[in-house]
């Protein structure tokens, strides 16, 4: 448990960063969700500082175990993870014709977010507990294994784009345990040589479509391409200084659908311009950099392995969806962690940013 000497060790500029980001991202669901007509927002900025608030009481929680406590009921977690993606595509709500949530009485709770964090901690055990520097095949299958069961539960509700952010967790650990990068260009090579197989057989025609448009948006500018088109142009009208808060014509009149969620980056470049951009590229860069900092102190293998999981998956995400949000990559459906609206992200990114807290916090721990 958390004693008194380790406060002194917590990452305060880290957290500090965090709690900047999550307080950008509640005044931004406040202003892309604001009626000019009505002069009122939506109570989505509400339920997003409530997520807020419950993530920090997670983060906590995480913080205040050890770590290797924590990877040593990662089975637990792991398992129960798989237990609630297999309820949600069994029991799940579907919206939108997808299958992702799981009702609750208070509110809609999205496994696949929290399959992230488990992850990450059964990973980083396992590999902590294989041969120092030399994984094996066998344990690189296992390793695989382990992240394609999530995977194929969480493509199958269907949701592509939070299936794909488990990939870098496996990646991350499996290089900082050994794998080759002989070996990992020949998966590269087998990927790419099976592009053409997955694009006949297991993208779905939205997914075919979404890639396409984006090659090309005006192929489809009322369709597949619309949000890219629209995205492009939302980034664009915000100029050096940006329009303003609640000022921004594209989110508040609808041009951008949901601007809340996958495109609240693009809000943000219309409303606070080039300059707010940057700084918050600024506070991400900063979060990213200081993980890694955190990963090169871990006092164990275990450390290092959960920091870099957790990290990995992070950094991709902010990255696709930054270059989604300037018109760089397809889009797909892959929120901004930590300023895009939804509950269950916010909530399992504090919970993964309080278990590399906690291997800082515990560097100089027996």
């Amino acid at each position: 448990m958390l004693e008194r000497r380790l406060y002194f060790h917590i990452d305060w500029l880290m957290l500090g960063a965090i709690l900047l980001l999550c307080g950008i991202s509640v005044a931004m669901v406040y202003s892309t969700t604001f009626d000019p007509a009505r002069n009122t927002a939506s109570r989505l900025y509400i339920t997003q500082a409530y997520a807020i608030a419950i993530g920090l009481g997670v983060l906590v929680a995480c913080l205040g175990i050890d770590y290797r406590s924590l990877a040593d009921s990662s089975h637990f977690f792991y398992i129960l993870v798989i237990a609630l993606l297999v309820y949600t595509l069994l029991f799940g709500s579907v919206v939108g014709g997808s299958r992702r949530w799981i009702p609750l009485r208070v509110f809609n709770l999205q496994a696949s977010e929290f399959a992230k964090v488990a992850l990450a901690l059964v990973l980083a055990k396992f590999f902590d507990e294989s041969r120092r520097g030399n994984p094996s095949i066998n344990d690189l299958l296992i390793g695989l294994g382990m992240t394609m069961l999530p995977f194929a539960l969480i493509y199958k509700e269907p949701d592509l784009g939070t299936a794909v952010t488990l990939l870098p967790i496996f990646l991350g650990i499996a290089y900082l345990a050994g794998l080759k990068m002989r070996l990992f260009g020949v998966v590269l090579l087998a990927a790419v040589l099976m592009a053409p197989v997955a694009w006949k057989f297991a993208l779905k025609d939205y997914q075919r479509s979404r890639i396409s448009t984006f090659v090309d948006p005006s192929q489809d500018p009322l369709g597949a391409g619309y949000q890219q088109i629209q995205a492009r142009i939302t980034v664009g009208s915000g100029g050096f200084w940006g329009k303003g808060f609640r000022k921004g014509t594209q989110a508040q009149l609808k041009y951008l659908p949901v601007a809340q969620n996958d495109f609240i980056f693009s809000a943000l470049g219309e409303e606070q311009g080039l300059v707010g951009v940057l700084a918050t590229l600024g506070l991400y860069l900063f979060v990213i950099l200081r993980s890694l900092e955190t990963a090169r102190l871990a006092r164990d293998r275990l450390g290092t392995y959960l920091v870099i999981g957790v990290l990995s998956s992070f950094t991709f995400q902010v990255i696709y969806n930054i270059t989604m949000s300037a018109g760089l990559a397809p889009v797909k459906g892959l929120t901004l962690p930590l300023m895009s609206y939804g509950g269950s992200s916010m909530i399992a990114t504090l919970a993964g940013f309080g278990l590399i807290l906690n291997v800082r916090m515990r560097r100089f721990t027996n």
